[in-house]
Parts: structure tokens; sequence; C-alpha cells
């Protein structure tokens, strides 16, 4: 086995990252990031520096699981939750259910809860409980917190801030507990094949498969529509895209805004 190889199952048996579902090139790429860090040459020097200093695991895992993100990222998208969706899943229903798969620090299920929170404000009967899962234990925990940058809130409006948030005194802003008391954050392996929940009325999964193979993106649209309600919506990060084989699964709803319904 080369070095490259033995890395790799180091990797996926410390840090619990199924390293062959994603692209070799996005790995070696990831890799040689903390390797030009840590100035380790090759992949046998850094298996041995990640063997000496466990601290750098927890860069790696950072490195291969990088979330950005910020508060209604993609405005247009979620302009088209608060109008369309929500209101139309409303109309039918009391109750609704949401995944925010491959959540990151919290700031995409968040904000679902910011517009389920405005649209339960007009009748008090309606619900909601959103699904915030993500593969990396160290990220969710910081979603859990809800303490965020002033940078990450660009998108609300001061109301919102204001409405939803508690600046700290260290100018940092956390959500206020009426945003937490619907959002379930859980641990979530998008690989397992398995979707956290059924019946599901939205799935957003956005600005993850990029790092996927074909493959393991066909596997999750067979996940995500074994999840969804007929008619549910499954939203894709922009710069995503369906394929032929999701054409059996999904029809387009927006397409530019990358929003599909269930088959």
């Amino acid at each position: 086995m080369d070095e490259f190889s033995l890395l790799l199952r180091f990797i996926e048996q410390t840090l619990d990252i199924r390293c062959s579902q994603y692209k070799e090139d996005y790995i070696k790429r990831r890799l040689m990031s903390r390797m030009n860090v840590t100035r380790m040459p090759t992949y046998r020097e850094y298996h041995a520096f990640l063997r000496a200093y466990p601290e750098e695991i927890a860069a790696l895992r950072n490195a291969l699981t990088i979330n950005v993100t910020k508060f209604f990222r993609d405005p247009e998208v979620f302009s088209v939750l608060r109008h369309e969706i929500i209101p139309s899943l409303f109309r039918t229903k009391k109750r609704i259910r949401i995944w925010s798969a491959g959540c990151s620090s919290g700031e995409e299920p968040y904000s679902l809860a910011i517009i389920l929170h405005e649209a339960c404000l007009r009748d008090k009967s309606m619900s909601g409980t959103i699904y915030a899962t993500d593969i990396d234990h160290e990220i969710l925990s910081k979603a859990k917190q809800g303490v965020y940058e002033k940078n990450a809130l660009e998108n609300l409006s001061e109301l919102q801030i204001k409405r939803h948030f508690t600046c700290l005194p260290d100018g940092t802003y956390e959500i206020k507990p009426h945003l937490r008391t619907n959002i379930r954050f859980l641990h979530h392996d998008l690989m397992k094949g398995a979707p956290v929940s059924r019946y599901l009325d939205i799935i957003t999964c956005r600005n993850v498969t990029i790092y996927f193979t074909e493959n393991q993106k066909s596997e999750l649209l067979r996940e995500f529509h074994g999840g969804l309600l007929p008619g549910g919506y499954y939203i894709m990060g922009l710069s995503e895209y369906m394929g032929k084989e999701g054409e059996s699964f999904f029809r387009p709803y927006r397409v530019q805004q990358k929003i599909y319904t269930r088959i």
C-alpha cells in the first residue's frame, strides 16, 4: 500500500470520514494545505506528524469538512422559501418538517427557523421542526452554541437582529431561545445512505455535493428522495447540478435557485 493510501486509511479510522466517497483531487488539495502549514513535504511525514501531534487531527478535520456560510446565504433562495414554499405548505398542514443536511455552524437552520417563526406569528396553531445535521462534531457544537460574529449577520435587517439575537459584551451575537426550540442538532453522515428522518417537507443540502463523487451524488439523491414526502422540496447549492439520473427523482421548481420537487 502506498503512502497516500496509508494516510487515507488512518484518516478514515481516526476521523471517521470516508475519504473514498470524496473526489481524490479534493482530498489531496485539503491535505496539501495542511502539509504546507505543518511543513511536512510527503504523505509519509505528514502521517507521522498526525500520530505525534493529536491537535493536528482537529485541524485536518476542519480542512476536510471546510465550512463557509452566513445567515440567509443566497438570499434569493430564502426569498422563495419565505414567500412561496413555506406559505404553500402551511395552507395544507399545520406542522412542517425540514432537514438542513450539512448544516455546518448553524447559520442555515437558524435562518430557516427565522422564516418559520415569522410565519407562525400569523397563526399560532402552525409549527415546524428543523433537523440540522453535520458529520463534524466540533462544528455541530458551535452550531448548538449559536454565537456568531457580526459579519455573519450581514443579510439580516436590524429588526431581525434585534428580535432574534442578543448582543454579547464581546461584540458577538447569540441566538435567542425562541429560535432554538424547534431545531434538533444531530450528528449524521450523509455517506451512510439513510435520511435523518422520513416524511420530510423540505431538504436543504447546499454546497456539499461538490465534494462528492458522481456515484455518491446518485446515492444521495436516492436517500433524499426516500426521506421526502411526495411533492416535497429539495434545495441544492447554486454551484451544484442535478445530473441526468436526478431527473427520475426530482422535477424543477425554480431552476435558477436550484429548487426541485420530489416525483
